[in-house]
Formats: C-alpha cells, structure tokens, sequence
C-alpha cells in the first residue's frame, strides 16, 4: 500500500460523504451522519501518513485501498 498525505485522506473521505466538524491542532476531525464513528486525521503540511495509521483510519471509515486510488 502507498501512503498519501493527510491532506489527501480528507479530500477523499469528503467525496464519501465524510463531513468536517472541528480542527483541533493539526487533527480535523470528520463525522457522517447516520454513523456514531468519529473520523481524528492528523494533518502536517504535505507529509505522508504511517501506513498503520493510513489502514487504520480507512477500516473506520469503512474504505479500502481502491477507494484512495
């Protein structure tokens, strides 16, 4: 899997219906409606996410590696 950037995640899980509530520090922090989950993703400039994170934001999100494609 190839890493993206915070930045990126956030555009694309808006595409999928994510809505931004807050920032708080460099976290933005994305609800849907409908679901009780809670989207935290840490944004720093243009750097990529770890790939742990990256996996762990997408199984919350309920996405899978084709969708960030």
């Amino acid at each position: 899997m190839k890493s993206i950037s915070g930045k990126k995640l956030c555009k694309i899980v808006q595409q999928y219906g994510w809505i931004l509530q807050r920032i708080k520090g460099s976290h933005h922090i994305f609800e849907k409606t409908g679901l009780e989950i809670t989207l935290s993703i840490p944004v720093h400039g243009n750097k990529d996410l770890k790939i742990g994170t990256l996996k762990s934001l997408l199984k919350q999100a309920d996405l899978n590696e084709e969708d960030i494609i």
